[in-house]
């Protein structure tokens, strides 16, 4: 039997990755989880034998497929506690071949997505005084070839996290932003050559890449009570990336 006190968060993009070790982070912290992607081979291939998660198929950038899906999730658990708006989609090319088509398509979810799925959130996160937390990119705070559009809408999501946190937060609710660096995800370690892992290291104060689990615990962290007077803040879970500029890999040798 559910019961009506536990909270519930919800993790947009929870089939892979970052967004499935979130999701388990928040259910072995006692909360009920429901667990938001679009790919229904992924999420089919998920195990979720536990009554306190559950499974929906759901474009988060479609208004339409979101009044469905929250109707869904208050019909599972009738209360909202944290949105984690992970879910978002990578486009890499130069800025001359990045066509207006595949800028649309990375802006629909990274930074629309984001938005519509917040819209929706609030009158039960009013109710709750829940908060938000929203993942954006090292790339929305530091430029980087080929990223034209990603780069843009995560810095765009960091925007929209300020923006959020201002109105917001006269309903108790706060917002705020995790900026991942390089991770060491499956999909990271298929396309990333040696050439390209080894010039992350050398950029990166702790000379490695991050993993999934250390990135889901900035998201609770953020939105556990421990941070119950953060809000607005972008926080950047990347081994020190962000806070340099040229690495000198010579002088670590």
């Amino acid at each position: 039997m559910k019961s009506l006190d536990t909270k519930l968060a919800i993790v947009t993009g929870a089939a892979r990755g970052i967004g499935h070790a979130t999701a388990q982070l928040f259910k072995q912290n006692g909360y009920r989880v429901a667990l938001v992607d679009k790919d229904k081979e992924e999420l089919n291939n998920l195990s979720t034998n536990d009554v306190n998660e559950k499974k929906f198929c759901f474009d988060i950038s479609d208004s339409k497929q979101l009044d469905n899906m929250y109707e869904e999730i208050l019909n599972w658990h009738n209360r909202i506690d944290v949105l984690v708006n992970n879910a978002g989609v990578a486009d890499f090319g130069v800025i001359e071949k990045t066509t207006i088509d595949r800028w649309n398509e990375v802006m629909k979810t990274n930074l629309d997505g984001v938005f519509l799925t917040t819209q929706k959130a609030i009158p039960s996160l009013k109710k709750t005084k829940g908060n938000i937390v929203n993942i954006a990119s090292i790339s929305g705070l530091r430029a980087s070839t080929l990223r034209v559009a990603y780069g843009t809408s995560k810095a765009a999501v960091i925007q929209l996290t300020k923006q959020q946190a201002a109105e917001l937060g006269e309903y108790g609710i706060r917002v705020n932003c995790i900026a991942p660096g390089p991770v060491k995800t499956k999909l990271a370690m298929a396309v990333h050559t040696q050439d390209i892992i080894e010039a992350y290291h050398d950029a990166i104060p702790l000379n490695r890449y991050g993993t999934e689990l250390e990135i889901a615990n900035g998201i609770y962290f953020l939105a556990s009570d421990k941070a119950s007077y953060i809000t607005g803040q972008t926080l950047a879970v990347d081994g020190g990336f962000e806070a340099t500029g040229v690495g000198l890999p010579s002088l670590r040798k």
